[in-house]
């Protein structure tokens, strides 16, 4: 049986079509209306001399404004539509479905990052694929406009991964569609800022700039309610532009923070945001940034360092986000002081069982008696040596589940060490994220505490068992990064 929630994890790539009827500028009308009559389809597509998007001609136009207004050999850019609504290859199909019923029409174009167009999605086939059950969440999670409906999209979040639990969803998807919409949210936030700078005098941004988001959600794996991780990576500039550009950023900076907290997500304590100057740089000084931390490799520059090493770009000129990731790998994989010193500082990061192999708290956590910190003395010890281990193999992946995979294919993880912590990553992480769903639709505090006493005997073992996996592999990079194997 199909799953109800799948439609979720589909993309625009796995339902678009090629477009049945395309053309050129310059093309003159009849030939279009006879082209769409032969390929018998409502709509057109029309190109410029550089194969890229310009327009589109649908029914209803050469109704009104072609038939009887209009000569025969009237060129296509006169009539079409110039302004297109589209969508990427990669996009999720909710993301299309919602788009198309808000705009209230039956077709997007799906463009490449060129605006060249690659295919067509159809509404009908879009909602055919989907429940009715999840219409009314998919216009939730793929509202746009103000800030209200985008704090409505956190709400529906939630019921989204209470479906996804009761549809045997892999928490590990659940978590990736939790990361898109999150994303995404920070996408439009920028886009709506951008639109109003413009519209107050601000103009275009001085430079092309990329919008990245690190932590848990530049690898993927956000779980309810996180905190904003976020920073801007610009275009070279002269020197003597600086006050000018910086004070568009600035500014955009403090717009897109204030409405990223506005909407649910809270500011980050740590001022990992790119309100901070520190996580707001060219693509020249990101560089220069990163051989610092590798040369200073004091306990700041390397918690730093670990922050920023998941990023991804989520608006903007990817590209610089691209090259700024090959030049810290190349940077990192060179430098196996800095990745020692890495090690080091997290060799403190103890998962949440004692020497006999029992489940244990912190016994200098009050607050949080005979309960286990599921984020910080389960999973993150995984994500902090997987991600060590990447670095060093020169793997760009950020996704935890993605890195293991690389480490496999490249001889870094045996498949048995492969498969047990994949595993272990997939339970804890399961078990967290519904712990946080009961949480909220009991209306307490999410937090990334269980009580033991609450654990049904099978989730104890499981979850004993994940650790103790976890455990060995930091043994094993204790060996590997300082050469101690005791």
């Amino acid at each position: 049986m199909r799953s109800q929630t799948e439609i979720f994890s589909k993309r625009v790539k796995d339902f678009m079509h090629m477009p049945e009827a395309a053309v050129s500028v310059g093309t003159p009308c009849c030939d279009v209306v006879a082209l769409m009559s032969d390929k018998k389809t409502h709509c057109c597509v029309v190109s410029d001399t550089h194969n890229k998007l310009a327009g589109i001609l649908r029914s209803e136009d050469i109704l009104n404004k072609i038939v009887f207004k209009v000569s025969e050999q009237t060129v296509i850019e006169d009539v079409m539509v110039k302004e297109v609504q589209t969508i990427a290859p990669h996009e999720y199909l909710y993301h299309a479905i919602g788009r198309m019923r808000r705009y209230g029409i039956c077709e997007l174009v799906v463009v490449d990052e060129t605006m060249q167009p690659v295919g067509m999605i159809y509404l009908k086939e879009a909602v055919e694929a989907a429940s009715s059950h999840f219409m009314q969440q998919i216009d939730r999670l793929s509202a746009e406009g103000s800030l209200e409906s985008l704090r409505d999209v956190k709400d529906a979040q939630v019921e989204l991964a209470h479906d996804m639990f009761k549809d045997q969803v892999a928490a590990s998807l659940t978590q990736r569609l939790l990361s898109h919409v999150n994303n995404d949210t920070v996408a439009r936030i920028i886009s709506a800022n951008l639109t109003h700078m413009e519209a107050e005098g601000w103009g275009a941004p001085p430079v092309e700039f990329c919008a990245i988001v690190m932590g848990s959600g530049g690898r993927g794996e956000n779980y309810l309610y996180p905190d904003q991780d976020n920073g801007f990576i610009l275009e070279d500039y002269p020197d003597e532009d600086h006050n000018r550009v910086d004070h568009f950023f600035r500014e955009l900076a403090k717009r897109m923070c204030d409405d990223l907290n506005e909407v649910g997500f809270p500011y980050c304590e740590g001022h990992v945001m790119a309100t901070n100057p520190l996580w707001r740089k060219t693509l020249s000084q990101w560089i220069k940034q990163v051989k610092l931390w590798g040369k200073k490799r004091n306990s700041v520059a390397l918690r730093l360092a670990d922050i920023f090493f998941d990023f991804q770009p989520v608006w903007g000129k990817v590209e610089l986000a691209d090259d700024l990731r090959a030049s810290v790998l190349q940077t990192v994989q060179a430098n196996h002081f800095f990745l020692q010193e890495m090690y080091h500082a997290q060799r403190d990061h103890r998962v949440a069982i004692n020497l006999f192999g029992r489940l244990i708290d912190d016994p200098s956590d009050e607050a949080h008696k005979r309960m286990v910190d599921l984020k910080y003395r389960g999973f993150l010890p995984l994500v902090e040596g997987v991600r060590l281990l990447s670095l060093k193999a020169g793997i760009g992946e950020t996704s935890t589940l993605k890195r293991i995979e690389k480490l496999h294919e490249a001889k870094a993880l045996s498949e048995n060490e492969a498969d047990y912590l994949s595993s272990a990553f997939r339970f804890i992480t399961q078990l967290l994220l519904k712990r946080q769903v009961r949480e909220y639709e009991s209306k307490q505090p999410v937090t990334r505490f269980v009580k033991i006493r609450r654990l049904s005997k099978r989730e104890k073992d499981s979850l004993i068992n994940s650790l103790r996996h976890i455990e060995s592999f930091r043994k094993r990079l204790k060996g590997e990064f300082t050469g101690d194997v005791y």
